[in-house]
């Protein structure tokens, strides 16, 4: 995997000649930026200062839980292949700290179901995308939340709250304990195309990254880019025109004209994803880059610990003009 992005080559058909309406079978969303509108360096911020705060208080060793915690985050993100990213994290983290000091797997789960709740005390759902989701819902589309999978479930939970949602409303939501691979790898949307059996072609794709989101497009999906908290580190910007995107309050509308869904998936597997099915599946659904709406060449994200949840990549201004593509 290459460092840095490249932007895609528009396609060289004719753009006058549009394809016709897909018939989606299901929808993934993002959350950070996407579905909970925050602004993500402040929120790592507390976040790490809050949970080592939280140690120390308790008599830990604050320098080398701090180690842990980030070289455990960076191993969720470079590990071998069917690896859980939950099993990479605590194997590397106790490399750096004392097991025996204490039961950490319980510490942590304490402060992910206490502390960790009042980091969104300030932050306000979008109402546009609030609506938005119960819409599909009603319209008999599935919902997966596909957010970068290197936090427990229960720090998703309080991230689905701060964002007015409940996990009732998803069929398939990612977190460490479920996913072998994060984004922008596509093996980690191979699993999710897997887990609910259907093809790249039949999802849409809500998110808000050029690069993390949109690789979907290399399997055969739809992409939707909201432009409010728009992250796009592709060189020289991505080309929006090529996508549908728009404002919250666009994807809302945009999501009021969609047809109920005609043909939904079945069962959904909220578990860790077999091997060979998301191997099927990278198979069943590679397309051309000319084909693909997302960069040549995704970049390997680059955090300290588990909140690469969103993004290191600095927001861009969006397109003025809504949904296209």
């Amino acid at each position: 995997m290459e460092d840095t992005p490249q932007p895609v080559t528009s396609p060289t058909s004719d753009r006058s000649a549009r394809p016709a309406p897909r018939a989606y079978r299901a929808v993934f969303f993002d959350l950070d930026g996407t579905l909970l509108p925050m602004d993500i360096d402040p929120f790592l911020k507390a976040y790490f200062a809050g949970i080592v705060r939280y140690m120390a208080a308790r008599g830990f060793d604050a320098p080398a839980f701090q180690e842990g915690l980030g070289r455990g985050t960076r191993a969720m993100m470079s590990h071998a292949a069917d690896e859980v990213n939950a099993d990479a994290f605590w194997g590397e983290f106790f490399k750096h700290v004392d097991e025996q000091a204490a039961d950490w797997h319980a510490i942590c789960d304490e402060y992910y179901a206490t502390e960790f709740g009042s980091l969104g005390a300030d932050v306000r759902p979008s109402e546009p995308m609030v609506r938005a989701v119960h819409a599909l819902g009603e319209k008999g589309y599935p919902l997966l939340l596909t957010t970068m999978p290197l936090f427990p479930p229960r720090a998703v939970a309080w991230r689905l709250a701060w964002a007015g949602l409940s996990p009732d409303l998803f069929a398939r939501i990612t977190a460490y304990d479920n996913s072998t691979a994060i984004k922008p790898q596509l093996a980690y949307y191979a699993e999710n195309l897997a887990a609910c059996g259907v093809a790249g072609a039949d999802v849409l794709m809500v998110g808000n990254n050029t690069v993390e989101d949109a690789v979907i497009t290399k399997l055969g999906a739809d992409i939707f880019l909201v432009t409010d908290h728009l992250l796009d580190p592709v060189p020289g910007g991505f080309d929006l025109s090529i996508v549908k995107h728009g404002t919250a309050e666009q994807f809302a509308a945009w999501v009021d004209a969609l047809p109920v869904c005609a043909n939904p998936i079945g069962g959904v597997d909220g578990g860790v994803i077999p091997a060979a099915a998301r191997e099927a599946v990278l198979a069943a659904n590679a397309v051309g880059e000319e084909t693909a709406a997302s960069p040549a060449a995704a970049a390997t994200p680059d955090a300290a610990g588990p909140a690469a949840a969103a993004s290191p990549a600095a927001a861009t201004s969006a397109a003025a003009e809504g949904v296209s593509a």
